[in-house]
């Protein structure tokens, strides 16, 4: 009787977990699904072959966010990792980590509207490269509070050994600490490839309509009622964090565990 019971809370939840995704992809394949209709009209790829035939640009959306967030992620986790060391090991290690929080204490559209007049004046504004700058200066101070707990002291022991058997810096990074610490660099890119591929407020303000990223393009079919090109959108938009997860989970995570 028990585990009757739990065996039905667990498919509860996966229901109420998986019924927003199974929906989207539902009405993405939809079209003239109009209340009191309990089923659509239509259901086939008709939406989806419009979109591979890139008659809505989300393809297009699709891989210039790919590339973005992509870009986002490796320099900001690389930037994030060598300039971590830095402050953590400095004897103003308190200041430079609250610094690191200023970014975060205004909302994305507050933090783009600031950044829009030196962007204009630098002729970045509304580019590809200003929409990456802008979502590096948020990307970047979350990599070095996430990389902050890995400088201990052991780290530092580990360094020291290093020295003192005569390597390298280049020595120390790629025999020592590089792999000590590639899980957590794994996990760091993931996260802030996310924050890139869902950000919104900033890439709208920095791209100034010029810079369609996939997130804009979902905000824009919503806007025009249009809910099944939103839904198709949406559902390009799940899926490069999926695979992420199911990566993050099989290699990474267990193996931290």
């Amino acid at each position: 009787m028990r585990r009757s019971s739990n065996s039905i809370v667990m498919l509860a939840y996966a229901i109420w977990v998986l019924f927003p995704f199974l929906y989207l992809l539902v009405l993405s394949l939809s079209a003239d699904w109009r209340f009191p209709s309990i089923l659509p009209n239509y259901i086939g790829l008709k939406n989806w072959a419009a979109v591979l035939g890139g008659e809505t640009g989300l393809v297009k959306s699709f891989f210039l966010s790919l590339f973005i967030s992509l870009l986002v992620a490796l320099s900001s986790t690389l930037c994030g990792f060598l300039l971590s060391r830095i402050v953590n090991y400095n004897k103003k290690k308190n200041l430079w980590t609250i610094i690191s929080y200023f970014p975060y204490v205004l909302a994305p559209v507050v933090f783009g509207a600031c950044l829009s007049y030196y962007f204009l004046r630098l002729g970045i504004l509304g580019t590809t490269f200003g929409v990456i700058l802008a979502q590096f200066f948020i990307a970047f101070p979350y990599a070095m509070i996430f990389f902050s707990p890995f400088w201990t002291e052991k780290t530092k022991d580990y360094e020291n050994l290093v020295a003192t058997l005569g390597g390298s810096l280049v020595q120390k990074f790629t025999k020592v600490l590089f792999p000590l610490s590639k899980n957590l660099i794994l996990i760091c890119f993931f996260q802030t490839f996310l924050i890139s591929w869902f950000e919104y407020g900033l890439s709208s303000i920095i791209g100034v309509g010029k810079v369609q990223t996939l997130t804009i393009q979902v905000f824009l079919f919503i806007k025009e009622s249009n809910f099944y090109y939103g839904a198709m959108s949406c559902c390009l938009l799940m899926l490069p964090p999926v695979i992420f997860i199911y990566v993050n989970k099989r290699y990474v995570f267990n193996k931290i565990l």
